[in-house]
């Protein structure tokens, strides 16, 4: 069993604790992105990944691919290339001031890449799931044709494909808007994650009676949205909705529903409040959630208990990635969350 990522890594600049931009004068470095943080979630349950991609061949992309080796990441299909590894800039929210995200990846070198590129048959062999986000075809026009050709070439194949919507409003900028370039590449797909946003902005799908900002979502208010998606995308066998209630910066509820076409699951509701970093919830989700359909099979409770309880830890960690591991996630799916010291 072979899970294959696709799409952008950056390095990541986050100003210490929960200082502004204007008051940091040194920022925290480390990496991420939306498919490598998949990657490394799914190394740490020990599942055989490898994460593809373009990186700059200069010192700032030697220290990106000796990052995603150190937590077991496959990158030998990676392409060295291009000038420059994309950045962000983030700036953590506190109390009822939200986090920011600045993004500096214009011309990256994976924005640069085209159809023909990358040796999809290569890239497949042995692999058994393939996973991308919005975030990827939003970069430029070249990302959204390769990641069409990766899940046409996946869908030939038999490889079941994963989305995660993943909408961003402030990548969109090449010409092209979500909802024009997106129903195109979900119509390959076999599971489909989003929220509410994410289906609206991306599929022209809306829930109907939602207010997040309220602090309070009702988990029934989805199920005519994922029975929509289905419709409008047959091949779809899976729809997954994160349902996450903001309170607070500090302060968040965190839950999950999931239909598959004749039942609808929903997982437990988890109370995180002094949440040390939330970017790269959404992605450990999804490393979540594959993780659980590969283990467990045909238990879609228990996949999706899985993937929001991994989701829940990763409100714990510093950093895009999810450094967790199974016995951990198992351990809160359990009712243990005492957070006492394990000696």
């Amino acid at each position: 069993m072979k899970v294959i990522t696709f799409g952008e890594v950056m390095l990541r600049l986050a100003a210490p604790q929960n200082q502004r931009f204007s008051q940091a004068g040194s920022f925290d470095a480390s990496f991420g992105g939306g498919e490598a943080n998949v990657a490394v979630s799914l190394a740490n349950y020990g599942i055989a990944v490898d994460f593809v991609t373009r990186i700059p061949k200069n010192d700032i992309g030697e220290s990106c691919m000796m990052d995603l080796k150190k937590y077991g990441v496959g990158t030998n299909n990676i392409l060295r290339g291009g000038e420059r590894l994309g950045i962000y800039f983030l700036e953590k929210g506190a109390v009822s001031r939200a986090s920011k995200v600045v993004y500096d990846r214009a011309y990256s070198s994976i924005s640069q890449v085209e159809k023909g590129m990358f040796d999809w048959d290569k890239i497949f062999q042995g692999a058994s799931w393939f996973h991308w986000t919005g975030i990827t075809p939003a970069l430029s026009q070249g990302t959204a044709n390769v990641c069409l050709e990766a899940i046409q070439k996946a869908g030939e194949k038999g490889i079941t494909v994963s989305c995660d919507l993943n909408y961003r409003k402030n990548l969109w900028k090449y010409g092209k808007k979500a909802n024009e370039v997106m129903p195109e590449l979900v119509n390959g797909c076999d599971v489909i994650l989003g929220n509410e946003e994410d289906a609206e902005m991306s599929l022209g799908i809306k829930p109907e009676g939602i207010d997040v900002t309220k602090g309070h979502v009702e988990a029934e208010a989805y199920l005519s949205v994922s029975k929509t998606i289905m419709k409008k995308f047959p091949k779809a066998k899976k729809v997954i909705t994160t349902l996450r209630g903001s309170i607070s910066a500090d302060h968040n509820t965190w839950s999950g529903v999931l239909y598959n076409g004749k039942e609808f699951f929903t997982a437990p509701k988890y109370n995180i409040t002094d949440i040390v970093d939330r970017v790269g919830g959404g992605d450990a989700f999804m490393g979540g959630l594959i993780y659980g359909i590969l283990t467990y099979k045909d238990d879609d409770q228990k996949a999706l208990n899985f993937a929001v309880a991994a989701s829940c830890l990763k409100h714990t960690i510093h950093g895009d990635y999810n450094l967790v591991t199974v016995s951990e996630v198992e351990k809160l799916m359990s009712g243990d969350a005492s957070g006492r010291v394990s000696r």
